[in-house]
Parts: C-alpha cells; sequence; structure tokens
C-alpha cells in the first residue's frame, strides 16, 4: 500500500510517541498540517502559537520540562529562517528538538523560488543533524533517525526540511521499528578504569570539590548524585545548568560559581586539591581567565561530550560517559568503601573552611526603596511546595539563579548556553503544556519579556494559567550593569524609557522621565490576563496567591525594581574567579 508523505508524517510522529506539535502553517507546509487535521482523534495535538521564535522556545520548554522530544512544524522561508535562534539555543543547552521545515518542490531547490531558503546550510553549525529529504522513499527512514538521533547521546536539535512534493507523492506506507546509522553510535558505557583512577583521586584528597553541571540535571540523576556527595563527603558547587542536582539547602551545596557565583563557590574552586567535573563544558562564564581557573587542583572531567573534554580546560583525567552512567558505577562503589570515608585526612577542615568564606560573604542584598529581587524569589520559595521555574535572560535569570531553593520537586529551565532573551514566557508556555498540574512561573525582566509577549494570546487561548513575573527596573539591566561597572556610567541604549525628547547625555532616571511603554497591567488585561502591579515588599505574597488562585488565564505580576540593583558579586570577563566585585556603589 502506498500513502503520501504527508500521510506517513502524520503516522510517524503517532509511532514515536508524539502527543504535542508546535505548528504554525504556510504554503509550503499546508498539506503536512491537512494531515494533522484529518487525523483520527485528533491524538496529536497541535498548539499554534503567535511567532515561531516562540513557538521553537514554546517545544524547547515542553521537551525540558517533560524529558520528552519537543516538535516543530513550520513553512519554509521566513518560518524556517524565525527557527534559527530557537534551534541555537536547544543546541547549547542539549535539549532533544525534531523541528519539520517546509520547502518548496524539488525541482526548484536552487533557483531562488518564492520563500526558498537553503534552512540546512544556515543551521548547519547549530544543530545536531539537518538533512532535505529528496526521495519520498527516504522519508520514514529519516524520520525515524531523525528522532533517535535527537534523544541519545548527548541531545540536541535536528532539523529535516520536507519538500512540497515529497509531502504529496505517494511512497511506501512502513514505517522503520530500528535504526541502525553507519558512524552514530552513542556512548553507552563509561571507562571502567578511568573511572576508578578519578573515583580514587577523590578518596585521596583533602580538598575535594564536585562541579556539576546540566549533564547531571538532564539526565535526572539528582537522587543518585546526592548520595554519592554525601558518601564521599564532598562539598558541591553547580554551573547555571547544574543547578538543582543536589538540594540547594543542603549542607554540602556550597553554592554557584562562576561570572556570579557566590564568594565560597568561586573561593573553594581557587583552592580545592581536587575538581571533580560531572557533565559541564567549562565554559568561560564558569572558568574566567584559564591560566587562573582551579590552579592548585587535579581536574576530572566526565561528560558525554568527547569533543567537550580538555577543549577549554586541560584536565588530568576524562572520562567519556553520561552522568547517570557514571554515578551508577560511584555510588556503587563509594558504598562499598563506606567505612573508610568516614575518616578522610583534612576533609572536615576544608568544609569548616568552606563554611567560614560564607559566613564571611553570605549571598545577600539590601534594597532600601522599591521590590527587592531576592524577596520576590524567596516568596516564591515560601509560596510553593514544588514548581518549575522557566527564566528569561538578564538579571532576573541570574538573581533567580541566586536565590531559587531547588530540589527533586522544583526546578529551574532557562537559557543557559546561548542566553537567549525573549525565552521565558514561551518556555513557561511549553512547560504549562508539558505538566498541566504543575506550577509553572515564568521569571523575565521588562526588556526580554517584550521580545516574545505575543505568546500571552497563546497562553490565554489553551487556558494556561501561568504565573508571569516581570522584574521591572526601566533599563536592560545586565547591559546596564556592565556600564555601570566598567564604562564610566555611559548607558548606550540601555534606557526603555527613553524617547527623542530626552537628552543624550542622560545619567539616570529622575521625576522628569516619561511614562514607562508599555503598561504592563493595562496590557495584560488587554490579552484578558490578570494584570497585578508590586510597588513594596509587603504586596509580595499576596500577588502571588492571587495568580495562584487564579486557574483559567496567566497572570501578569509586575514587580517595580529599583532601576540601579546589581546582581553581585560579579567577575569582569577575563578575570580570575577569585577577583570578584563584592560591593559596588549602584
Amino acid at each position: 500500500m502506498q500513502i503520501s508523505g504527508a500521510k506517513l508524517f502524520v503516522k510517524a510522529l503517532a509511532a514515536e510517541g508524539v502527543d504535542t506539535v508546535f505548528g504554525y502553517p504556510g504554503g509550503y507546509a499546508i498539506d503536512l498540517f491537512d494531515e494533522l487535521y484529518k487525523q483520527d482523534n485528533a491524538k496529536i495535538k497541535l498548539i499554534l502559537p503567535r511567532h515561531e521564535q516562540g513557538l521553537i522556545h514554546a517545544a524547547d520548554g515542553y521537551a525540558r520540562s517533560s524529558g520528552r522530544t519537543g516538535v516543530c512544524l513550520v513553512t519554509s522561508g521566513p518560518g524556517a529562517t524565525n527557527l534559527v535562534t530557537g534551534i541555537a539555543t536547544a543546541n547549547y543547552d542539549s535539549v532533544p528538538l525534531v523541528c519539520f521545515t517546509g520547502q518548496v518542490s524539488t525541482g526548484l531547490i536552487g533557483n531562488d523560488a518564492f520563500q526558498e531558503v537553503d534552512i540546512i546550510g544556515i543551521t548547519r553549525n547549530i544543530c545536531k543533524w539537518g538533512v532535505t529529504v529528496h526521495r519520498r522513499e527516504d522519508l520514514g527512514r529519516i524520520i525515524k533517525e531523525a528522532f533517535y538521533i535527537a534523544n541519545t547521546g548527548k541531545p540536541g536539535p535536528v532539523i529535516i526540511d520536507i519538500p512540497k512534493d515529497i509531502q504529496t507523492s505517494l511512497g511506501p506506507s512502513e514505517y522503520p521499528s530500528e535504526v541502525n546509522i553507519r558512524g552514530y553510535k552513542p556512548i553507552e558505557n563509561v571507562h571502567i578504569g578511568q573511572l576508578k583512577k578519578a573515583y580514587r583521586m577523590l578518596k585521596s584528597a583533602k580538598r575535594p570539590l564536585i562541579l556539576a553541571g546540566g549533564g547531571v540535571t538532564r539526565r535526572e540523576a539528582f537522587e543518585m548524585f546526592t548520595k554519592f556527595a554525601e558518601q564521599t563527603k564532598t562539598p558541591v558547587v553547580t554551573t547555571l545548568m547544574g543547578r538543582g542536582s543536589i538540594p540547594t539547602t543542603h549542607s554540602l551545596f556550597v553554592g554557584n560559581c562562576g561570572m556570579h557565583g557566590t564568594y565560597a563557590a568561586n573561593m573553594a574552586v581557587s583552592q580545592c586539591d581536587i575538581l571533580f567535573s560531572i557533565g559541564t563544558r567549562f565554559n568561560d562564564r564558569i572558568t574566567g581567565d584559564l591560566n587562573e581557573f582551579a590552579p592548585e587542583a587535579k581536574i576530572v572531567h566526565i561528560d558525554i561530550d568527547t569533543a567537550s573534554i580538555s577543549r577549554n580546560v586541560k584536565v588530568d583525567v576524562p572520562v567519556v560517559s553520561d552522568a547517570f552512567t557514571a554515578l551508577s558505577k560511584l555510588t556503587e562503589w563509594a558504598e562499598g568503601d563506606a567505612e573508610k570515608l568516614e575518616h578522610i585526612e583534612g576533609r572536615e577542615e576544608w568544609i569548616d573552611k568552606i563554611q567560614s568564606w560564607n559566613q564571611e560573604n553570605p549571598l545577600e542584598m539590601k534594597v532600601e526603596n522599591g521590590v527587592s529581587p531576592q524577596a520576590v524569589i524567596e516568596a516564591i520559595n515560601q509560596s510553593y511546595d514544588h514548581y518549575q521555574v522557566v527564566t528569561d535572560v538578564g538579571q532576573n535569570q541570574m538573581w533567580t539563579y541566586q536565590f531559587l531553593q531547588m530540589d527533586e520537586n522544583r526546578r529551574l529551565i532557562t537559557s543557559g548556553g546561548l542566553g537567549t532573551m525573549g525565552y521565558g514566557l514561551p518556555g513557561a508556555i511549553g512547560a504549562k503544556l508539558a505538566n498541566p498540574e504543575e506550577n509553572i512561573i515564568s521569571v523575565n525582566g521588562d526588556g526580554g519579556i517584550q521580545m516574545n509577549i505575543q505568546e500571552l494570546a497563546t497562553a490565554v487561548i489553551e487556558g494556561l494559567p501561568i504565573t508571569v513575573c516581570i522584574f521591572n527596573n526601566g533599563y536592560l539591566g545586565m547591559v546596564r550593569q556592565m556600564q555601570h561597572l566598567f564604562y564610566g556610567k555611559r548607558y548606550s541604549a540601555t534606557c526603555l524609557t527613553k524617547r527623542r525628547s530626552c537628552p543624550e547625555d542622560c545619567k539616570g532616571p529622575g521625576e522628569q522621565c516619561p511614562a514607562y511603554t508599555p503598561d504592563f497591567v493595562k496590557l495584560a488585561e488587554s490579552y484578558e490576563c490578570r494584570g497585578i502591579r508590586v510597588t513594596k515588599n509587603e504586596e509580595i505574597l499576596p500577588a502571588l496567591k492571587a495568580a495562584r488562585e487564579e486557574t483559567k488565564v496567566p497572570t501578569i505580576i509586575e514587580f517595580m525594581i529599583p532601576y540601579g540593583e546589581l546582581v553581585l558579586p560579579m567577575v569582569k570577563g577575563g578575570n580570575p574567579m577569585s577577583e570578584m566585585i563584592l560591593k559596588a556603589k549602584k
């Protein structure tokens, strides 16, 4: 029996267990949408966001929240190119996505046809795999391979470009049940000899430190990771993506390390004698000056991606493995060594030293007027027993990163590697669609929220009662902070209230400043959402309570943050992580 490519497309999605597709139609994908419309019992739900970038961020949030592969469907040309930022976002954070793009018919490719674009060429360096289907008989195999590649080894986004004639042509109805890709063999085991060497080094160290990255949280090895840290009595620091790999209230959790890490965490990295890292690629936000990174330590690096090991930081013991597999062995060995691990020379003194650093420079903010970002995040901690917090990028992200409590019931979803403004709201929509009963809170800056604010319509139409927190300080805050600290307070293109009538050399807001545009409360109401403005700390908890009680539409809470608040500590880019700015004039 022969069926059209479009019919096989829908059959393939069903076979892969896809229940949600984030799609935006167009002429060169219309046949695929038509078949989704005709499917029996509508087993696959089609979500129509308001922009393709919002669409792919929603699919990304869905994937991170659920652990399943996110699926996108868009048309050719601008539909496809609007996915590019989201593809790069997913690629940097190892999120499994399969993105289907329509394309002009095969006979028109290369002729500059209407809405023709080489999306595979454009995305070649920011995806795990991309392919244009040139033969109808290859369609089923390619889709099967795409889902397999996206979600095995180091996960990532895959793009399948399907020309118009491939969608309408008849071909085999069979969808493969197995995958056999020459040259692609995901690593499923661990080199026991290397892992044992790393473990022996950890046991003998006097000042050991575990650095946990996104590889730990991605495989949901929380319980196993915490057990291993406890068994070996080893303090833990995390990257942005690794936060939550151990409960943030745990006695062994030191804090976040890196550019906006805690004083104790960065000092611990600088003075440890072994840095036992799992699931991180050592990007520049973590290392700073490479010549000064963990200068006294032997470095162990466990990572699924062979190319990441010793790329940025030269390591002493490389171990190619995913976090879950490696931790399974490590906890097994540590359990057998329980008595020996009880009495390791110098370990208690090291833990006491780290605690003294925390006491010396605790992580806290002092806000004299207006709403404190720390108070907002701590109110979220207080208001919910379980949640998924999805952030945008900028100061709002870093304050959340610093103060949000996390454990197996409290998770953080954020754009880490690419740092994509505009991710927060659509990412939260995807997370809510994946987990309808979960408390989903989106934390955004007043700049980032406006990059995809049109997705409020999507949330309303789908009946998603997410809580959207907007930290409004009137500026692109993180860039303003760098201008404040390192560029002589020259606030170029960061004031979001500035109009043509304002002086060019303005040094900061005052009574003469124009009103902020837009009015977020009125904007929320225009989208049929609930809008609340919070101007003082006493109003934070009541606002969150009102949001929790809303069960049908999003609630937008605008928190009026003082414009000069800074994210501290901070390390200037390229400097050693031990050179932290702990205090600064606002």
